[in-house]
C-alpha cells in the first residue's frame, strides 16, 4: 500500500542538516557585517608614514625652489621634508578595517578625530587651513634664510582675518598691514598686543593701516577678551625683500617644513653643498625669529625617512619625547631647536662629525 503522498526518500542529499543550516547563516551575517563595516564611518583618523621630497630637486618636473634677484650656486645631496598621510576626517570617514589593520601596524597610530580636526569643520574648511599655515611657513622660513646669508629682509603685520563679532569689523579688513597703533610704529604682532594693551576695553585705539597702497586711519573699539585689550583681529607677518625666492611644494600643507625649506633657501644661496652630498630628513615648524617648533606625527615621519633613503633625520627637541624608542634601525636622529642648530648639525654631518651631534636620548 503506497503511502498518500508518495514514498518517503531519507537522506535527501540536497537537503541541508540544521547544522549546515546554522552555520550558512552565520557565513552570510559575517558577509553583511563585513558589507557594512565598510561603509560605516567611524571618529578617527588613521596617520600613516608619507612619502619624502628633497628640496634641493623638482616635484612635478618643477624646481621646488627657485631664486631670483640673488647668485645661486650648485649643490647635491638631499635635504627632505617628511609628511604623514592622514586617513579620515571630515568627508573621508575610515571603516572598521581601516582601524583593525592600523592598530597590528607599528608605523600607524589610531586618533580620535576631534584631536585634528574640530567638530563642525569641512573637509574644504581643512584645506583651506592648511594651505594657508603652509604659505605662513614658507615666508617665514624664507625670511630666515635671507637672514642668514645677510640679506635684507624687511617684516609687515597683516590683518589675516577680522572677527565677525570684532567691535569695529565695519572698518577693518583682511589683508591691511599695520603700520602704527597710537603712533607708535609696528614692525611685530608682539609690538601691535602690547600698544593695544595700553588701552582700556572699550577705548578707541587709533590704526594706521595700508590697504591696497593707500595709508588709512581708522578709531578702532577695543574690547576685553581673556583678560587682555584686544581689537578682535587675527595677525600674520608677510616679509619683503629684493631677493625673490618662491617653493613649489604641491599640494602638501601644514607648516611643519618649515625649517627643510629654510635649510634648502639656506644652501642654493651660499657657496658648496651643505649637505657634503649625504641625505639628511627633517621635520619641524620655524618662526621668523628662527625658532624650531614641535609637530605632530614623528612617528611617521622617522619611517617616511627611513623609506626614503635616509640616514640621518633632525628633529624638533619638542618632539623628543616622542622619538625615543621609535627610531627605525639605521636612522639617527638629530634634535634641534633653532635654525642656527640645524644648520650646524648639517654641515657637521656633511663633515663626517655627526656622530658627536645631540640626539633625543643623549647629550
Amino acid at each position: 500500500m503506497s503511502e498518500p503522498f508518495g514514498p518517503v526518500v531519507t537522506g535527501d542529499p540536497y537537503r541541508l542538516s540544521r547544522r549546515s543550516t546554522v552555520t550558512l547563516v552565520v557565513v552570510f551575517v559575517l558577509i553583511a557585517l563585513a558589507a557594512v563595516s565598510t561603509m560605516v564611518g567611524l571618529p578617527y583618523v588613521v596617520m600613516k608614514p608619507g612619502p619624502v621630497t628633497n628640496t634641493l630637486g623638482k616635484l612635478s618636473g618643477r624646481q621646488l625652489i627657485t631664486v631670483s634677484g640673488a647668485a645661486t650656486y650648485p649643490t647635491k645631496g638631499a635635504l627632505d621634508f617628511t609628511t604623514v598621510r592622514v586617513a579620515g576626517g571630515p568627508g573621508f570617514r575610515v571603516t572598521v578595517w581601516d582601524v583593525l589593520e592600523a592598530a597590528v601596524n607599528p608605523s600607524e597610530d589610531i586618533v580620535r578625530e576631534e584631536a585634528y580636526f574640530p567638530k563642525g569643520v569641512t573637509d574644504k574648511q581643512v584645506e583651506q587651513e592648511s594651505a594657508a599655515e603652509m604659505i605662513d611657513s614658507q615666508q617665514e622660513a624664507i625670511a630666515v634664510a635671507l637672514r642668514s646669508t645677510g640679506a635684507k629682509v624687511t617684516q609687515h603685520v597683516v590683518i589675516a582675518e577680522v572677527a565677525k563679532d570684532a567691535p569695529s569689523a565695519a572698518l577693518l579688513k583682511a589683508g591691511d598691514e599695520l603700520l602704527s597703533v597710537d603712533g607708535t610704529s609696528i614692525d611685530s604682532s608682539e609690538a601691535v598686543r602690547t600698544a593695544v594693551s595700553k588701552r582700556k576695553p572699550g577705548e578707541k585705539v587709533s590704526l594706521v593701516l595700508l590697504r591696497q597702497g593707500k595709508r588709512v586711519e581708522v578709531q578702532a573699539s577695543t574690547r576685553d577678551s581673556g583678560g587682555r585689550t584686544t581689537v578682535g583681529v587675527f595677525l600674520n607677518l608677510r616679509f619683503s625683500s629684493p631677493v625673490s625666492v618662491k617653493i613649489n611644494a604641491g599640494n602638501v600643507g601644514g607648516p611643519s617644513a618649515g625649517t627643510m625649506f629654510a635649510l634648502g633657501v639656506y644652501d642654493l644661496l651660499t657657496p658648496g653643498a651643505l649637505t657634503g652630498g649625504k641625505q639628511i630628513a627633517g621635520t619641524g615648524t620655524i618662526d621668523s625669529s628662527g625658532a624650531v617648533g614641535p609637530i605632530g606625527g614623528i612617528r611617521q615621519k622617522l619611517v617616511g625617512a627611513h623609506d626614503g633613503g635616509a640616514r640621518w633625520f633632525l628633529a624638533p627637541s619638542a618632539n623628543c619625547d616622542e622619538v625615543a624608542g621609535h627610531v627605525p634601525d639605521g636612522l639617527r636622529v638629530v634634535r634641534i631647536a633653532t635654525f642656527a642648530e640645524a644648520r650646524t648639525s648639517v654641515e657637521r654631518i656633511a663633515a663626517g662629525q655627526g656622530g658627536a651631534l645631540p640626539t633625543c636620548t643623549a647629550g
